[in-house]
């Protein structure tokens, strides 16, 4: 992805914390504003980044170019239209980094940043973690938010069916690596949201 360079590391480091915190937050956030208490009980509705960060899916993000952070618990059940409220919760985290990744963007778009200066890498650095937890994590793919959504929409008898594949989550994302498909479905929204937000397609510079 990045490459071992100590600066390429620094901005890796700060945008991957700036966008995981802020979508854990977002989804802890919303989950307490529609009646679940859960992730301010279990000290996940802060701006800490420590309660937020995987290890696991810090790593990938060094060594594959995605990764994710730690999931916030919901409980469904203490929501007044569980489907509504599910959707809405698990959309939050990836429309959290998709607003962070214009903001960031935005700088480089209008022209007041350069992209060969020191802040113009660590902004298009920020686009491009934000533009990866957007999509990798609307794939719907237990327990990616993706499938959250998905089963917030699907018929219940079809929902409880979908949500049994979660221990299986993992096995299908390694699988789909494997064999080299994961790439072919986020590439593509990516590079359409960073062009986007930086007027520019500085995808290839990663």
């Amino acid at each position: 992805m990045l490459g071992l360079d100590p600066t390429h590391l620094v901005n890796l480091a700060v945008a991957l914390i700036a966008a995981a915190t802020l979508h854990e937050f977002a989804h802890a956030y919303v989950a307490d504003r529609l009646g679940d208490t859960t992730a301010r009980a279990l000290g996940r509705l802060t701006l800490n980044p420590l309660a937020h960060l995987d290890i696991v899916g810090t790593l990938m993000i060094l060594v594959a170019g995605f990764g994710w952070a730690k999931p916030v618990p919901i409980n469904p059940a203490n929501f007044s239209n569980w489907r509504r409220d599910t959707i809405l919760v698990a959309v939050a985290g990836p429309l959290a980094n998709v607003t962070l990744l214009f903001l960031f963007g935005l700088p480089l778009k209008i022209g007041v940043v350069d992209i060969d200066v020191p802040l113009g890498q660590l902004l298009l650095t920020c686009v491009y973690i934000n533009a990866m937890l957007a999509v990798f994590n609307l794939i719907p793919v237990p327990p990616l938010d993706g499938s959250k959504v998905l089963v917030g929409l699907l018929p219940p008898r079809l929902a409880i069916g979908y949500a049994r594949l979660e221990p299986f989550g993992v096995i299908i994302l390694l699988a789909l690596i494997f064999l080299r498909l994961l790439s072919v479905i986020i590439v593509p929204p990516m590079q359409w949201l960073i062009t986007e937000a930086t007027g520019s397609p500085f995808f290839g510079l990663f």
